[in-house]
């Protein structure tokens, strides 16, 4: 079975993110998105919360599951199985840190490959961060998120006013 994990953050999950989560199922028997929690940031959803989501968004994906995981994403790739991490890139700004990421992935895993998608035109200049911004200053978000995410967005700012 070729087993493919897209790791990241997803706080919160974009478009973007989505579109790289489609086209990797298409390549891969299983893609297993790895939601990570990371205690050296202070995310706008817990990572149970940002785990319910994906499920939720990727639910119409068969061969998509979604799990956490802590520590180096080359230890979570080993032991979900996989053989190959998958990063999506918007621009050259990304492909620089990315790059890094992938070269010190190998010297760490040399049997783990790091596949590249470029996002889709459309999503290039999408990110969670900018997602958050616009959603904590009362603009709709939902042309950078599905429905459900936008939902879920604005219930934790209505609930966290100290967002902004």
């Amino acid at each position: 079975m070729r087993r493919a994990v897209y790791p990241g953050t997803f706080d919160p999950v974009t478009y973007g993110h989505l579109d790289i989560i489609s086209r990797s199922a298409r390549h891969f028997d299983e893609v297993i998105v790895g939601v990570l929690c990371n205690s050296a940031k202070t995310p706008l959803f817990s990572t149970e919360e940002r785990v319910n989501i994906l499920k939720e968004v990727t639910k119409d994906i068969p061969n998509v599951v979604v799990k956490s995981f802590e520590g180096l994403s080359v230890d979570f790739v080993r032991l979900c199985g996989a053989q190959v991490i998958i990063r999506g890139l918007r621009a050259i700004t990304d492909f620089e840190y990315e790059l890094h990421m992938a070269q010190t992935n190998s010297v760490l895993a040399p049997d783990i490959e790091t596949m590249f998608l470029f996002t889709n035109l459309e999503f290039a200049y999408l990110s969670s961060t900018t997602v958050k911004e616009v959603a904590a200053f009362g603009a709709d978000v939902e042309k950078f998120v599905p429905p459900f995410v936008a939902e879920e967005i604005r219930k934790k700012i209505r609930t966290n006013s100290s967002i902004k």
